[in-house]
């Protein structure tokens, strides 16, 4: 990657090669950012930089400040043409004006419920497996973020997919697939005519 070219264009660049997909009315990104407050102290500084029409999921992990955070980076949505999602509570969601939900892979069950509360939101769910991706589209979830599909720096992360089981995920289901784990400049081009609709990232943003 040449010295002058950040992470972050490189990752927005690539995603000129996926397919467009639209969901509740609304194109969806093709670049998700995933907030991490262990992995990237400034969620907002990344939030300014990100092209028009790429997303951030909010993930507060029980932080005390989550809706004044998350209300600072709606603010930074609305100027910037970016997609909002908080991460796995509803309240949240409620609290800061958010686009939708991003919800991990155990909590699908609850997607009829919200999708009956909130007919706009759209709800996207964590998948590590095909039973995870299969159910997540039973459940009537607009798209899924599978993960690990390369080495990645998350705690939780387990055994990566490698494109090949990206690909099988991605058969799997007529839902919407994003990457996420380990989706760096020197591996998204690996994902090119994988079938994907985006890729997401957490700290390969921040460079």
């Amino acid at each position: 990657m040449d010295g002058n070219v950040s992470e972050l264009e490189v990752l927005s660049s690539a995603t000129a090669a996926f397919p467009p997909r639209t969901a509740r009315g609304r194109a969806l990104p093709a670049l998700l950012f995933f907030t991490d407050p262990a992995r990237v102290s400034n969620p907002e500084a990344v939030a300014e930089r990100l092209p028009a029409g790429s997303g951030i999921v909010f993930r507060a992990f029980g932080a005390e400040d989550a809706v004044d955070q998350g209300r600072r980076l709606r603010a930074i949505a609305d100027g910037r043409g970016l997609i909002l999602l908080a991460g796995a509570h509803a309240s949240l969601a409620e609290g800061i004006g958010a686009d939708g939900l991003h919800l991990p892979e155990a909590s699908v069950a609850a997607i009829p419920r919200l999708r009956a509360e909130h007919a706009r939101w759209l709800i996207t769910a964590a998948a590590h497996d095909v039973l995870a991706v299969q159910a997540a589209q039973r459940a009537g979830a607009d798209a899924v973020v599978v993960s690990p599909v390369f080495p990645s720096n998350s705690p939780s992360a387990g055994e990566p997919l490698g494109v090949e089981g990206l690909k099988d995920l991605v058969g799997a289901t007529t839902l919407p697939v994003y990457a996420l784990g380990g989706v760096r400049a020197r591996t998204v081009t690996q994902l090119i005519g994988s079938g994907i609709v985006g890729i997401a990232a957490v700290e390969a943003l921040a460079g």
